[in-house]
């Protein structure tokens, strides 16, 4: 009979063993955390402007310190003039003399091409080498005064011309394009067309609007051909210099 009573007691002591852990675990608190270890800094984290700065978020166009990548006004040195809306120096006084004679300078048969349906004109490249020749690189500028237009073929936009901080004229440009991968560059061709249309408030290449000289200039240095064209075999009269040939698409 001592083999039976020896078991049950060890049964028994065990039993009670856990049952003091159920009550351990379920009534009793846990024992509290081991205290952190000190830290390195001598305030919370917060107080270093540099962490929390790199550690925050800022919209897109914040940086360099939050300040904003680029200014409200960034054309030209006046920072207080609003060229997209403003007329600053409109008609307010002219240009040097010196100024005047270079904007006013005769064009020279070189410099004027003629288009296939006989109007003359002057490369838009052309226009800016004047600018630059008058006021010097940097002292001119074409600034947007609207927002890009794009309709289905269409591309427009409204630009100003800016002179030694004197706005002198504003032009609505315009480009044709045949597809939405072409839009890119019919916005250059816009801005390019506006700046032309700009150039004749200063009286670069006045001539091109003279009817006198256009017949003088077309009867001296261009030449009417019927020409064939490659693709559809069509034959029409186009106009070229006399010192060119005819070209793709026609021969």
């Amino acid at each position: 009979m001592s083999l039976p009573l020896l078991s049950l007691r060890r049964f028994n002591a065990r039993g009670a063993m856990r049952l003091r852990m159920v009550r351990w675990i379920g009534f009793e608190r846990p024992p509290p955390p081991p205290p952190a270890p000190p830290h390195s800094h001598a305030g919370p984290l917060r107080s270093n402007p540099s962490l929390a700065s790199a550690n925050s978020n800022k919209p897109l166009e914040q940086g360099l310190g939050g300040k904003p990548l680029e200014g409200e006004n960034p054309i030209g040195s006046s920072r207080t003039v609003d060229w997209s809306t403003s007329w600053h120096g409109f008609g307010a006084k002219p240009f040097a003399d010196e100024v005047q004679k270079k904007l006013s300078e005769t064009l020279g048969p070189l410099d004027i091409e003629i288009k296939p349906d006989g109007m003359i004109y002057l490369p838009e490249i052309k226009y800016r080498r004047i600018l630059n020749k008058a006021f010097g690189a940097g002292g001119w500028g074409l600034v947007p005064r609207s927002q890009t237009i794009v309709t289905p073929k269409l591309v427009t936009r409204e630009y100003g011309l800016v002179c030694h901080n004197q706005l002198v004229s504003v032009a609505r440009g315009e480009q044709d394009y045949f597809s939405e991968t072409g839009i890119p560059t019919a916005t250059e061709g816009c801005k390019s067309n506006a700046l032309m249309r700009c150039c004749k408030d200063l009286g670069i290449g006045s001539e091109l609007w003279d009817p006198v000289f256009i017949k003088k200039f077309k009867t001296e240095n261009c030449v009417e051909k019927f020409v064939e064209h490659v693709t559809t075999k069509k034959k029409k009269k186009i106009w070229l210099r006399k010192d060119r040939q005819v070209e793709y698409p026609y021969k």
